[in-house]
């Protein structure tokens, strides 16, 4: 819990003195009239947020005052807390003040006169640092042990380590006070200002500058100023922190504002910041695959390259061409003097100098340098080094969030996409993949080292760019996402070096590569080993596997979990002929299969799944299975399932329908009275292995299905266990009936429940501790023996290559 919040919570002001010299570590102190008083701090403390930060130093004065006139100690520091805010100040700051003995008191430091606040207020409003606790914890409790070990107020350095939280910090405090500023300009203004002493830049040419008028912080961009709304928090901001960062940080800290642009604008741009240790390995990549001489053999063009951080290792950079989107990278380039032989300037590649014929054609920008031109039109060999944007179209990957986010508003609306990629399929959808189509057109011999997601390389919505762009592979890696700031999830990242050869009249052509080996880097970008990634045809995924039923017209409740009915509007809301179940199963890959890979009774909603019968049961069962089984990884997160290559084994079968049954995203179920569309519903669960009378059930399960279709199986040792574990657990929960509320929030109004039913009605009798407690312990075991024999059938049948 942090400070903040255990200071929500106190009653009492002696709470309040508790939990600040807990958090303080103080040691040696006392709490007398003064709150809290230690050799190098008084503390005046109040158990709400009311007061000002001036009347709470008024009140401190008060002592401080009596001190004086006694002849007292004071001590170095003054300080006062409450349970949202916190300053600290000098106290000689205000003794020769109070020295002077002009100030009128009232009777005891609570009752302070009016004249006695405007006072104390007027003296000391430029000399104490103030914090927000909820968002400033860190820096004030790092303040105040400064102020005792070392004696003095030292404030914090701003450093690569904790650039985005200055930035957000600062955003909340001085970006917003901005008037007039867009969103998108707050990281230009944001590092004019920390960019400087208060004199002077230490950079010229940056995009933004600060100056002052009247005394006050004016910021200059695009030839406009912009005025601060309110100027207080400006204030308070650089009481905490010190500018301009140390010198040897400057010219990184400039090269990161990829991290600090909004996270959408950050997807469409591409604005991922290569890591220098990952540079590094794609170097020594290169000169593994072009030789050792790659950079005076190659003219390097990067299409989007950001401040440049992917050329700042070339050393030949009159061989190199940097174009960006964004005109401010160049600004923050020609500022930290990045590459400064190279040519560097702004160029939208997806739309600037495209007929609309499709044609490229320099003169409607003249931003292309002639040099460049020249070298395209007369096939000198150009690399394309490029860490191009990932963003999708239609629910593209945000990478830096690892989920399904909404459309990207304005992808497929480049030139490049809706002129040059009819050939391409779903993959014009992506950015990256867009770069590629243009590089074909326009350089279509060349050689490409590009940083991207796998997906291009094996995902299904792939195929058709697969056939396609023809290129040759040199070799490359993958790394983890995590050694690219600003990433969650878990997902490898590629440098591939390919060689292309896109002939601008071919045809659809076979598949070219079918597997690609890649050495592996962890987070830290230290090699621990090879992966081979596959480029196989969509008609051996295991989503195909199974013919899918067809619907019916037969309308029913659809589920957007087990018992809940969708809330939005639902793409499937029918059944199927002789359906038992609905199994979702989503996206083909590792990844997805974690989340998208779920059994229900009644549709999904959602859709992107198929109906279970009879006759599919036992494949229904498999897929579940194999889904399911092995964990993903960040470096198998986009292997895709296949069909078995093996014969399966009658025991192969029975197991995964046994696993399958018992697994906790098998969440058949049964209900009564679900609301949905006006009207009430029930859902049948025909998923229980066992009869009535073996589990003790209250009255008739409406289904019998599985049983009789478990009545021929053969089980093996591990199967038969879990059905005896199972069994017990089945008849635990109909030997107690649960509470109103738990027989409510789990729709147990009839008894042929389901198995995620019966999992959570007893966990939520063993937490209750009102009801004797049932162990999960040997099924569970039971279960896992079961697992690991079932995880490496997985690799020798071939529903994933190793």
């Amino acid at each position: 819990m942090t400070l903040y919040e255990k200071l929500q919570k106190v009653s009492s002001e002696e709470d309040v003195k508790d939990i600040y010299i807990k958090a303080l570590g103080l040691k040696q102190y006392q709490k007398n009239l003064i709150d809290i008083q230690t050799k190098e701090i008084w503390f005046e403390a109040k158990d709400n947020s009311k007061l000002s930060t001036y009347a709470m130093f008024t009140q401190l004065m008060h002592y401080v005052q009596d001190a004086l006139n006694k002849g007292d100690y004071v001590p170095p520091f003054l300080c006062v807390i409450d349970t949202k805010k916190a300053a600290i100040m000098k106290s000689t700051d205000v003794i020769p003040f109070l020295e002077k003995k002009t100030i009128k008191w009232g009777k005891s430091a609570s009752q302070y006169t009016q004249e006695a606040l405007d006072a104390i207020s007027a003296h000391i409003g430029t000399h104490f640092v103030s914090f927000n606790i909820e968002t400033h914890e860190e820096e004030f409790i790092s303040t105040i042990k400064n102020a005792i070990a070392k004696g003095d107020i030292i404030r914090t350095a701003i450093t690569p380590d904790n650039l985005k939280q200055v930035f957000d910090k600062w955003v909340a405090m001085i970006g917003r006070e901005i008037n007039g500023v867009a969103e998108d300009d707050y990281a230009l203004l944001f590092f004019a200002d920390i960019m400087h002493d208060g004199t002077s830049s230490t950079h010229l040419n940056l995009p933004a500058e600060l100056m002052h008028k009247n005394g006050a912080p004016v910021f200059a961009l695009a030839g406009k100023n912009y005025e601060l709304g309110n100027k207080e928090g400006y204030r308070q901001f650089w009481t905490i922190y010190h500018k301009p960062p140390k010198a040897e940080y400057r010219n990184y800290l400039l090269e990161r504002r990829d991290s600090l642009i909004p996270m959408d604008e950050r997807s469409f741009k591409g604005a991922y910041y290569t890591p220098l240790a990952v540079v590094d390995k794609a170097y020594d990549k290169l000169a593994e695959t072009l030789g050792e001489n790659w950079q005076k053999d190659y003219l390097v063009w990067d299409m989007c390259c950001g401040v440049g951080n992917l050329e700042v290792k070339h050393s030949n950079p009159r061989n190199i061409y940097m174009s960006t989107l964004d005109s401010a990278d160049v600004d923050v380039m020609k500022a930290t003097k990045t590459c400064v032989a190279a040519q560097r300037f702004q160029y939208d590649y997806l739309n600037d100098d495209i007929t609309d014929d499709g044609k490229i054609d320099y003169t409607l920008t003249n931003k292309v340098p002639e040099g460049l031109r020249k070298a395209i039109a007369d096939g000198k060999k150009i690399l394309v080094l490029i860490n191009p944007p990932y963003a999708e179209a239609t629910n593209f990957e945000n990478i830096a969030k690892g989920v399904t986010a909404e459309n990207k508003t304005g992808v497929t609306k480049t030139k490049i996409a809706s002129l040059l990629m009819s050939e391409y399929g779903k993959a014009s959808n992506e950015l990256f993949t867009q770069f590629l189509a243009r590089i074909a057109n326009e350089i279509p011999t060349a050689t490409i080292a590009m940083f991207s997601t796998m997906k291009y390389v094996n995902a299904p919505n792939f195929e058709k760019f697969r056939q396609v762009w023809i290129a040759k592979y040199l070799g490359g890696f993958v790394v983890h996402n995590k050694a690219f700031e600003g990433l969650t999830g878990k997902f490898p990242i590629g440098f591939l070096v390919w060689k292309t050869a896109n002939n601008p009249d071919r045809v659809l052509n076979p598949v070219r590569v079918k597997e690609i080996v890649v050495d592996v880097l962890d987070k830290n970008a230290t090699p621990i080993g090879e992966k081979t990634f596959y480029n196989l045809p969509n008609n051996t995924f295991l989503n195909v596997w199974l013919n899918r039923p067809k619907t019916n017209k037969d309308e029913v409740v659809p589920l957007r979990n087990s018992i809940s009915p969708s809330q939005t509007n639902p793409r499937v809301k029918t059944w199927s002929d002789n359906a038992i179940a609905y199994m979702y199963c989503g996206v083909n890959d590792l990844q997805h299969a974690e989340q998208q890979t779920i059994i229900f009774s009644s549709p999904y909603g959602g859709g992107n799944g198929f109906y279970i019968t009879d006759e599919n049961l036992w494949q229904a069962s498999i897929i579940f299975s194999i889904r399911r089984l092995v964990t993903p990884t960040w470096l198998n997160d986009r292997d895709q399932f296949l069909q078995p290559t093996k014969e399966l084994t009658e025991e192969f079968k029975t197991d995964c329908l046994i696993w399958m049954l018992f697994n906790r995203c098998q969440r058949t179920a049964s209900a009564n009275d679900l609301e949905w569309n006006d009207k009430k519903w029930n859902i049948v669960n025909h998923f229980i292995p066992f009869t009535e009378e073996e589990v003790g059930a209250t009255d008739r399960f409406e289904s019998d299905f599985m049983v009789n279709y478990l009545t021929d199986k053969i089980f093996s040792n591990e199967a038969n266990a879990i059905l005896r574990e199972g069994k017990k657990l089945w008849q635990a929960y109909f030997s107690q009936t649960d509470v109103r509320s738990v027989r409510e929030e789990l729709k147990l109004n009839r008894p042929d429940v389901g198995w995620y039913q019966i999992r959570n009605a007893m966990k939520k009798r063993n937490e209750s501790g009102d009801f004797q407690p049932v162990s999960f312990k040997s099924f569970e075991e039971s279960y896992k023996d079961l697992t690991e024999k079932l995880q490496p059938m997985v690799y020798q049948l071939g529903f994933l290559k190793i």
